[in-house]
């Protein structure tokens, strides 16, 4: 039965190790080269209120400012793994009514789907696990240059969830196959399912695993900075008046000590701070957990929903 499920997926194998290899030749020379330029501008141990580590900061960002779109690419690996590895796992056995043949050798379906999950699910997860980790590499650069690890894009990326993206996506791809006998069927309503609920977590939960912060300061210059540091996710930012009231939406204001000349020119009063919404960079492991968690859940639910359809193919 290991030989049999090997060979029926050879071919799958095969082209998943031809996609990590373009994307290792994609992103180990653009890595290298962010690497290297972090180092050279001595990035590492940079201070980073000296002029001199704002200058190389700048520089870097400019130089590899396009880097993130080259990362969006990526972002569909997982989703691909779920449509080719998930979705025919039992759809084209059942379209093709192959299964009707091993089921009448004495391989029982119980036995049947565990080979074939196991096999998919080893494959998966080592995918995931490459992508995820050559990922975080690839990015520790740009994160270490002011660039949010919370950021909804970045996040994705790297880390554990990929890895809890690749399983869902699969395990939905199974459980589709068993509820439409046909390919397309399945990867229609895996796509759907796949990117709906990652838009749904990703713009509506997500930002609601942990209570949000707050952070006020003066909208005078030389008050204690009190502004967020580069790494924060900033869930909305404004400035409010003396009463609480939002003044200034989606900005913020630095004034000299003069306050009323600066209250006059920006429409603002005495007493005004600045107000911002965010969540901090070091929930970031505590954000991939528990989003990980999410989908490892769902995946386990979708798989045992998925053997249970099995059973009852006729």
């Amino acid at each position: 039965m290991i030989w049999l499920t090997w060979r029926q997926h050879r071919k799958q194998v095969w082209f998943t190790l031809a996609a990590l290899a373009a994307l290792a030749a994609l992103m180990v020379p653009t890595g290298l080269s962010m690497w290297g330029d972090f180092n050279n501008l001595l990035l590492g141990n940079c201070p980073a209120e000296t002029e001199s580590c704002h200058t190389a900061l700048t520089t870097f960002r400019s130089n590899h400012q396009n880097m993130n779109l080259v990362g969006v690419l990526m972002l569909c690996l997982p989703l691909l793994i779920g449509l080719f590895w998930g979705a025919p796992l039992v759809a084209r056995e059942v379209e093709h009514g192959t299964q009707r043949f091993v089921w009448t050798q004495g391989v029982s379906r119980r036995r049947w789907v565990l080979v074939k999950f196991a096999l998919v699910g080893t494959a998966t997860l080592t995918a995931s696990v490459v992508y995820g980790l050559g990922m975080s590499w690839w990015l520790t650069p740009l994160i270490r240059a002011g660039q949010s690890r919370l950021n909804p894009v970045v996040f994705d990326m790297q880390g554990i969830v990929p890895i809890g993206y690749t399983l869902f996506a699969v395990a939905l791809g199974v459980f589709a196959g068993t509820i439409w006998h046909k390919v397309l069927p399945a990867m229609a309503a895996t796509l759907v399912g796949v990117v709906g609920l990652r838009i749904a977590l990703t713009t509506l939960a997500r930002r609601h695993y942990q209570p949000a912060e707050t952070i006020t300061y003066p909208v005078v210059m030389d008050a204690v900075d009190l502004s967020p540091g580069t790494g924060d996710w900033i869930l909305g930012r404004g400035v409010r008046d003396v009463a609480g009231n939002m003044v200034l939406p989606g900005t913020h204001v630095n004034c000299t000590p003069e306050l009323p000349a600066c209250a006059a020119e920006i429409g603002i009063g005495e007493g005004a701070y600045n107000w911002i919404l965010l969540q901090p960079a070091e929930r970031f492991w505590l954000f991939q957990t528990i989003e990980f968690g999410i989908y490892a859940s769902l995946s386990v639910v979708l798989l045992l929903l998925a053997v249970r359809r099995v059973r009852r193919i006729a």
